[in-house]
């Protein structure tokens, strides 16, 4: 807390100039930009992403300690214990102050992608919203594009439910994990867009606290600031597909789509049957790319899946033993994506799988919603 009579030290994003009024010099006038910069040049293919003032108004680059911003809320970026040493975690920590750390504790620690809520106690912003990013190995780039989405989503739908009316964002990867910053600042973009686009009313305000190192590849993807291309407004829906493809060649980058709106037809029953398993054929690559990403050993150690033969018709039995799952001391998660992993040569043909409930009880007595979610997620693969 600064002295009485002091100068603050934090910064209140009230006081930081929008991407809009960057955009603007004097009345109207719009601000030089780099001809030699594709992203931005007036030569470069027309944007995905239509040109929106309105949106531009609520997005603000801040290169700064994202620790000493004066938001609703702030996310710092941790492992999945919540204990990471990195600076913006370290920032954070010591301006809140000791009082943060021990109620870390009390969340017991946080899944990759997810999003979680603690005061902010000595700092300026009200709550932290803490979020862990996903390790980055190029074979499972797919996986770490889901994973990533999920942070920045989960924090935004976070803000939306507590009625936050502004969230600072801190680049939600860290050097350890290896993401390369261009894909994913395209991430954080686009996927605040997606969401100002159809939650817009719930927010005021999305600063991005950046680095001198990282405020370049952040003003060179900001694509929300583009200039307007050719793509009207009744038209973006047909073209983005194949827009996209000219925007990266990442997995992300090729989204079919929005996703949100793809979620609420299925939930509605208005999407098609070759649009649906398409959908859930994309749902369990998700899935797959992740199980092959995570060291599933653990699991694999309890022995509680196995292959036994064939039955009379010919089909691959499979059995799973409840009483080797203590369901109460491992991640079941991962359970979850060890089954899928191990199943995925099996489900190309007809199968048959018996669960043993023999000698469980409550330390292991396996949830039926685990097997319907196994089911619902192997049987796309032969759809």
């Amino acid at each position: 807390m600064d002295p009485l009579g002091a100068r603050s030290q934090f910064v209140d994003h009230q006081s930081l100039p929008t991407w809009q009024q960057q955009l603007e010099v004097g009345d109207g006038e719009e601000a030089p930009l780099d001809p030699n910069d594709s992203l931005l040049s007036l030569q470069s293919f027309p944007s995905p992403f239509p040109f929106r003032p309105h949106i531009n108004r609520k997005v603000i680059l801040f290169c700064g300690d994202i620790g000493l911003l004066n938001c609703t809320a702030i996310v710092n970026t941790s492992n999945e214990s919540l204990n990471d040493k990195n600076p913006v975690s370290d920032s954070i920590h010591r301006l809140a102050g000791a009082e943060l750390r021990d109620e870390l504790l009390k969340l017991k620690g946080c899944r990759t992608g997810e999003a979680k809520l603690t005061k902010g106690f000595n700092l300026a912003a009200r709550y932290i919203v803490h979020t862990v990013g996903p390790k980055y190995k190029s074979k499972y780039r797919t996986a770490a594009e889901s994973s990533l989405y999920s942070c920045y989503r989960n924090t935004l739908q976070l803000a939306a439910e507590q009625s936050m009316a502004s969230v600072g964002f801190c680049v939600v990867t860290t050097t350890k994990r290896g993401y390369p910053l261009e894909d994913a600042t395209h991430i954080a973009f686009r996927t605040v867009r997606r969401f100002l686009e159809h939650h817009g009313n719930s927010l005021e305000a999305v600063v991005f606290a950046v680095s001198d190192t990282e405020e370049p590849v952040f003003r060179k993807q900001i694509r929300i600031a583009e200039k307007p291309g050719t793509l009207e407004d009744d038209s973006e829906e047909e073209s983005l597909d194949s827009d996209l493809g000219q925007v990266g060649t990442h997995a992300f980058a090729r989204m079919e789509g929005d996703v949100d709106k793809q979620r609420k037809q299925i939930l509605q029953g208005q999407m098609s049957d070759v649009a649906l398993q398409k959908q859930h054929q994309r749902n369990y690559n998700r899935w797959l790319c992740r199980a092959r990403a995570e060291d599933l050993s653990d699991i694999a150690a309890l022995k509680a899946l196995y292959q036994t033969g064939v039955d009379l018709c010919g089909r691959t039995v499979m059995i799973l033993v409840g009483r080797n799952i203590p369901v109460t001391l491992i991640d079941i998660e991962k359970a979850l994506l060890y089954f899928i992993h191990v199943m995925d040569h099996i489900t190309v043909k007809e199968y048959v799988m018996v669960y043993f409930h023999t000698l469980t009880g409550e330390h292991n007595h396996l949830d039926s919603e685990f097997l319907k979610n196994l089911y619902d997620i192997v049987d796309a693969k032969s759809v």
